[in-house]
C-alpha cells in the first residue's frame, strides 16, 4: 500500500510539474495569431474535416492555441460548427451550435461561450455523438497522443461519451509537446495531435 501510494504521489508530483512548465511555455511562445493560423488551417485540411458534418471547435481561452480568428471562417464551410460551454455548478461542459460569433459573450473563467439566453433553446443544443470530429484544447500532450487538461476533468467527461469513430484532435504549441506524460485510468488520449510543426499520431480511444 505505501509503494502504491508513493507512486500515485510521484505521478501527480509530475503532473504538477509537467502541467507548469508547459503553461509557462505556452504563455511565453511568441507569434500566438500567426501560429494558431497555421494550426487551424491544419485542422481544415485533414480528410476527416472535409468528410464531416458537425465538427466540435473549442474557444480559445488565455495562451492556447487562438481558435476565435478561424472560426468565423469555419462558420462558412456548410458544417454545423459546435462549441463547448461550461456549467460551473455541476463542473461539466454542454454542446451548443454556432451559426455566428455574434452569439458568444464572455462566461466563466473570461472564455467566450454562448449567449445565456440561447443556450437551452433545443435546436442549439447538441448531444456528444452527434459529433463527427473533436477539436481538443490541452495544456500538455505527449508522442502517445496523451492529453493533460487543467486538472478539473471537463474534456475527459465530454469526450468520454463522443463516438469512437469521431477522431479527437488535440491542438497545441510544439512547446507543449513531451514525449511522455503520466494519464490516470480515465485520461482520453488523442486520434491526432497537430502543432505549427507536425502532426503527431495517438492511440486514440482504441488501444
Amino acid at each position: 500500500m505505501d509503494a502504491e501510494k508513493t507512486q500515485m504521489t510521484d505521478s501527480q508530483t509530475m503532473k504538477t510539474f509537467i502541467r507548469d512548465l508547459a503553461r509557462k511555455n505556452r504563455i511565453a511562445q511568441k507569434n500566438k495569431d500567426e501560429l494558431s493560423r497555421v494550426i487551424c488551417a491544419k485542422f481544415m485540411a485533414l480528410p476527416a474535416y472535409t468528410a464531416a458534418q458537425t465538427v466540435m471547435w473549442y474557444v480559445d481561452a488565455g495562451s492556447e492555441v487562438r481558435t476565435r480568428h478561424t472560426l468565423p471562417e469555419a462558420l462558412q464551410h456548410g458544417k454545423r460548427v459546435v462549441v463547448p460551454w461550461c456549467v460551473v455548478e455541476t463542473n461539466h461542459l454542454e454542446l451548443f451550435h454556432l451559426e455566428s460569433m455574434a452569439e458568444l459573450v464572455e462566461g466563466a473563467y473570461k472564455i467566450l461561450e454562448p449567449r445565456p439566453e440561447l443556450r437551452q433553446l433545443p435546436h442549439k443544443r447538441v448531444q456528444p455523438p452527434e459529433l463527427d470530429l473533436v477539436m481538443v484544447p490541452g495544456t500538455a500532450f505527449d508522442l502517445r497522443g496523451g492529453r493533460m487538461g487543467q486538472g478539473k476533468g471537463y474534456y475527459d467527461r465530454l469526450l468520454a461519451s463522443v463516438r469512437r469513430d469521431a477522431p479527437l484532435v488535440g491542438l497545441a504549441f510544439e512547446c507543449q509537446i513531451f514525449e511522455r506524460i503520466p494519464v490516470a485510468e480515465h485520461d482520453v488520449f488523442m486520434d491526432l495531435v497537430l502543432t505549427e510543426n507536425r502532426d503527431i499520431s495517438g492511440q486514440g480511444r482504441g488501444a
